[in-house]
């Protein structure tokens, strides 16, 4: 009897329950039959299911969850950064073909708590789960992929805007995020509003010029931001990201190569980062 096929919005399901596998069994190598077993999928869907989401096999996907990987690419972003230093923090960035800018609201604005915007939101579906987006005339002002804590992403989005009008519109949401994971590439403008302080900005605008799929270290981040001893607190402001994906948080590694932490969690970081090198591949 033939399997049932995985829809769009579960693949990532089956892709992170998969990485969590390999995780945890790392040291074994599990064959592709193990992990399929482990994901209640014959070896033949998993394959399937791996390229309708990534597009390369699970063999290839998981290499580029090595280590090894990781630290060939920090040695590698080297060049990219001198390059990338080179240009403005007003910049914009190259995500696939959308060109995503941004603008930072002023303090008059974060005071007034939003007083006069009407603040759109809602609920659609990625590739990496279902995402919570807010935006504003302006531009994409919050987005946060949902894992059983819906209620608390919305308490986060309203405290942020308190003083908003706040319009519910899924289809909108769906537009939206379908224009950033697109099934193929396509030519685009997104515009970030940008709330934090002068430091954060600078470290999410220096993020917004990294080319798709490539990786830093903290401390190299902290240089393009023309921080370079305030790794630390660069930590902090990648923790208080409010735009996840779209400000790249997952491209950030330790200089060990290890994944590090990742507010949306480590095995949807894992599958990013895997997901862009392999689409950076083809």
């Amino acid at each position: 009897m033939d399997e049932l096929p995985v829809p769009p919005q579960r693949q990532y399901a089956v892709v992170a329950q998969a990485i969590r596998y390999l995780r945890e069994n790392a040291l074994q190598q599990p064959s592709l039959a193990e992990l399929a077993q482990a994901v209640h999928l014959s070896e033949h869907h998993l394959q399937r299911v791996f390229a309708a989401w990534a597009g390369i096999s699970p063999k290839r996907f998981l290499q580029y969850l090595t280590k090894a990987y990781a630290l060939q690419a920090l040695r590698e972003a080297q060049d990219v950064l001198s390059v990338a230093q080179a240009s403005g923090l007003s910049g914009s960035s190259r995500l696939h073909d959308l060109m995503v800018s941004c603008e930072a609201m002023t303090p008059g604005e974060i005071k007034s708590g939003g007083a006069g915007v009407t603040l759109g939101w809602g609920q659609a579906d990625t590739p990496f789960g279902t995402a919570l987006a807010g935006w504003t005339p302006r531009g994409l002002c919050y987005l946060a992929f949902l894992d059983g804590d819906t209620a608390l992403r919305h308490q986060e989005l309203r405290a942020a805007w308190p003083a908003a009008q706040l319009v519910c519109d899924d289809r909108e949401a769906q537009h939206l995020l379908d224009q950033v994971f697109p099934g193929t590439p396509q030519p685009g403008r997104l515009h970030l509003l940008l709330r934090g302080t002068n430091f954060q900005i600078k470290v999410w605008e220096a993020l917004l010029r990294l080319p798709p799929g490539r990786r830093v270290s903290y401390t190299q981040l902290a240089g393009l931001a023309g921080t370079p001893r305030a790794q630390r607190a660069v930590g902090s402001a990648l923790a208080a990201n409010p735009i996840a994906y779209l400000i790249p948080c997952h491209r950030v590694i330790r200089e060990s190569g290890d994944s590090g932490q990742y507010r949306w969690g480590g095995e949807r970081k894992a599958a990013m980062l895997a997901w862009e090198a392999g689409v950076c591949s083809r």
